[in-house]
């Protein structure tokens, strides 16, 4: 069988890259490793990870937050094999669904790990041991990224998890000791939080969240602290001990120092992701890599002509996302058409409660290039809508261009932040300035009325505070 375009992985940049590429007319075949399509992000990522989230929220709800309102209940009592069945039946609808689009769009799937065998060659390994070649005029790499491993600790995916073993558990951890205070590291431990687990995150940098604006990460440590999680930031793990049932940890301060040692009865490694492109061939073929990522150019080619990558195994944060307007562009490139990504104008997002969505340059990336700017913040404190929901944690701040005007960042935490920098996502992609935001009629009473102030107050003319 021969085609114009394989792709090598079915996440979200993988199946979008392929029904794309198959509306564009090109005949299209993915290879996935997996039973199911939807890699690590629909199978045992992003979506298992937010039916969880909204399943303990729910819960911390339904034990806390009702009264308030007027709403007496019975205490709670958790049912985890119940919430677990929640988790899995999200997935299967999804990948089910993504197997129904491809199939719907008539592009050719292959069950099991590719191999680039050569340029225009791609070998399929099934799990019976039996290999099929297939042969194509173009292949995508879209094998997403794995857990980064720790140095000197085994991960046993039982006492010793990564991601994929927290959302797994059979059973609320008394406590749970997490390595890294990224996004994985606070969402999941957000969900075991709620769901009654002590929670422990150790950092080893000297705040949460690198990389993201400082103000908010601040704010938003305090907020987690008052949720009840510790924190040991500037802080190194040198040895994880495991038990039959439970964990010894050793802690020492980054700077140097005295260590300590905490029980814990599940260790959470979240230290960020690595690319996966182990196995793949690509050095056999002249692929160049760079620390484990492959080397692209503006139109998504590596070093060797008619194969291309896209996601996490290159440059650029790893968000499913970010992989999925690649999919977009690079199939459009392929046939012939135009494809572009605006690398300036990518949400991310910290699905706790509060949410964190954070899009463009932060204050320390505009210090640190030296760019004059305006700031414009806007608490949900003052937004009527969010008193009237008990959601007043957080605020909204846009920066802008002292000179233009133009918004060069939106930074929010508070309740469907998610949601809410999406508005200023489509202001920026058409270049747009605080003014028009800020002129720009919002229904009230909304929690967006707090994006549309702080806009207002880049030129300090905020009605509300």
């Amino acid at each position: 069988m021969s085609y114009d375009l394989v792709i090598i992985g079915s996440g979200p940049g993988g199946y979008v890259c392929a029904i794309r590429a198959a509306q564009l007319g090109l005949k299209t075949a993915i290879v996935e490793k997996r039973s199911t399509f939807g890699g690590t992000c629909l199978n045992i990522g992003c979506i298992p990870s937010k039916a969880m989230l909204h399943a303990s929220e729910m819960f911390e709800v339904a034990g806390h937050g009702f009264e308030a309102l007027g709403i007496k209940v019975e205490v709670p009592k958790l049912n985890l094999p119940v919430m677990m069945k929640h988790k899995q039946d999200t997935v299967d609808a999804n990948v089910q669904g993504v197997a129904f689009l491809l199939k719907k769009n008539k592009v050719d799937s292959y069950i099991g790990t590719g191999t680039i065998a050569s340029v225009g060659k791609v070998l399929v390994t099934k799990a019976d041991g039996s290999t099929e070649t297939i042969e194509t005029k173009n292949i995508v790499i879209a094998t997403g990224s794995d857990s980064a491993p720790l140095p000197g600790v085994t991960v046993d995916e039982k006492t010793v998890v990564t991601s994929t073993g927290a959302l797994e558990l059979s059973k609320v951890p008394g406590k749970l000791l997490v390595i890294g205070a990224g996004v994985i590291g606070l969402e999941l431990g957000s969900v075991w939080k709620r769901l009654g687990a002590e929670v422990t995150v150790v950092e080893y940098l000297d705040r949460i969240l690198p990389g993201m604006d400082n103000e908010v990460a601040k704010q938003f440590q305090r907020i987690l602290t008052k949720q009840g999680f510790n924190f040991l930031l500037g802080s190194k793990v040198t040895k994880v001990e495991t038990g039959k049932k439970a964990a010894k940890v050793t802690v020492e301060p980054a700077a140097g120092g005295e260590a300590q040692t905490l029980d814990a009865d599940i260790v959470l490694v979240a230290i960020g992701r690595r690319p996966y492109t182990e196995g793949l061939g690509l050095e056999a073929v002249g692929v160049t890599l760079e620390r484990g990522r492959v080397v692209i150019n503006d139109h998504f080619q590596s070093t060797v002509p008619g194969i291309y990558a896209i996601g996490d195994v290159v440059r650029g944060p790893m968000l499913a996302h970010k992989a999925e307007d690649e999919g977009v562009a690079v199939a459009e490139l392929i046939a012939g058409h135009a494809g572009h990504v605006n690398y300036g104008v990518i949400p991310g997002v910290v699905y706790t409660e509060p949410e964190i969505a954070t899009l463009g340059q932060t204050e320390e990336d505009l210090k640190a290039a030296g760019i004059a700017y305006t700031i414009g913040k806007f608490p949900f404190t003052a937004n009527g809508r969010a008193r009237a929901m008990q959601a007043t944690d957080g605020f909204v701040k846009i920066l802008a261009d002292a000179t233009t005007d133009r918004v060069l960042g939106c930074h929010i935490i508070g309740k469907g932040a998610g949601d809410l920098i999406h508005e200023v996502a489509v202001l920026m992609e058409f270049g747009g300035s605080s003014e028009d935001l800020a002129r720009t009629c919002h229904a009230h009473p909304t929690m967006s009325e707090a994006v549309k102030e702080a806009a207002m107050g880049v030129e300090k003319r905020s009605i509300h505070i």
